[in-house]
């Protein structure tokens, strides 16, 4: 049965009022509250409507009707307009992030950021190895056989390892390396990188002993084992939430998943840049996160996204601002990765 405008106003009203007040929603209330233009009793039959729907329901004997995921569902779908941040908001973001120094400073700036603004728990998600691409490559030698290769990528992770060598390479030898190295591998994705090394370990101008150790290393670590990491701030905040309404009991599986990173990353892995996924209750696929609402959105320079971020809580949240937070932050750590 399709809803008509009325009955959303007043799906609309009980969503904010529960999602301001805490407390289950009356008619009565509903009438002072809002101007919906009718009297409390066609309110009530209004209510009676969607509680059968299964949009609203009744948690205790008292008159009052909270929001079910459904509800939830349709209010983010159907009737939450995205609250535009106020000047001073995006004042703050801006400030609080321009003033980071590289990637790990970003990432955890954006993370308390999240945390702060919205007070659900914050998530974000380095930038991925796999979605990342060479943008600079040096060798460092430490001894006669041992090298360190750093590789920067274009999201601003950095990554060091040391190599090995079978004998001793001269300084020139290294230099010859480093400079095919970067001939070769700069620009391109690290996904496709394992036959452009290959083809570097069969060059036969270059130290072949050196190379080949460069290899092994090359493939093994930096490419093979997409290391992806997950930073999370704001887990204290699920406490102000601990009540049966919010999040049906007990508070462990949920805190239980968010120390598994893998979990976490499930959170990101459709998002895309620009958007918004909102994820309720028994929406969540990780069955110990079915308590709970997870608005996610994905970040990087310009519109390929090579990280994701959000926030996760009681599935009595505040979509609008949750959604509207979310997507600017993503929308400024992008910025900030573009530049540099």
């Amino acid at each position: 049965m399709a809803l008509d405008d009325r009955k959303l106003d007043v799906l609309r009203a009980i969503v904010e009022d529960y999602v301001a007040t805490q407390e289950p929603v009356g008619s009565r209330a509903l009438v002072e509250r809002h101007s919906l233009g009718v009297s409390p009793a066609t309110v009530r039959n209004d209510m009676a409507v969607l509680e059968e729907e299964g949009y609203i329901r009744q948690p205790h004997t008292s008159a009052g009707r909270v929001p079910t995921d459904r509800g939830y569902r349709l209010f983010v779908d159907r009737l939450s307009k995205v609250k535009p941040l106020s000047p001073a908001e995006r004042r703050a973001i801006e400030r609080f992030l321009v003033g980071a120094v590289d990637l790990d400073d970003v990432v955890h700036r954006a993370v308390r950021l999240l945390a702060q603004l919205t007070r659900q728990v914050a998530v974000v998600q380095y930038p991925s190895l796999a979605r990342s691409s060479v943008r600079h490559l040096e060798l460092v030698p430490v001894s006669t056989t041992r090298l360190l290769i750093v590789m920067i990528t274009d999201t601003g992770r950095v990554e060091q390892r040391i190599v090995e060598l079978p004998e001793p390479t001269s300084v020139e030898d290294v230099e010859n390396l480093t400079r095919a190295l970067n001939e070769k591998l700069v620009g391109s994705k690290l996904v496709d990188t394992p036959p452009l090394v290959a083809e570097l370990a069969e060059q036969a101008n270059l130290n072949q002993p050196a190379m080949n150790a460069l290899a092994v290393v090359l493939l093994e670590t930096l490419v093979e084992r997409h290391e992806e990491r997950i930073t999370i701030a704001g887990t204290a905040n699920l406490a102000r939430f601990h009540t049966p309404l919010d999040l049906a009991g007990s508070l462990r599986p949920v805190l239980e998943a968010l120390e598994e990173e893998v979990i976490l990353l499930k959170l990101f892995d459709q998002v895309k840049a620009g958007s918004a996924i909102v994820r309720i209750g028994d929406e969540n696929e990780v069955a110990d996160l079915r308590t709970t609402s997870v608005v996610s959105t994905g970040y990087g320079p310009g519109s390929t996204v090579v990280g994701g971020l959000g926030v996760l809580g009681p599935t009595r949240m505040d979509y609008p601002a949750n959604i509207a937070t979310v997507r600017a932050v993503a929308r400024y750590v992008g910025d900030l990765l573009t530049q540099h």
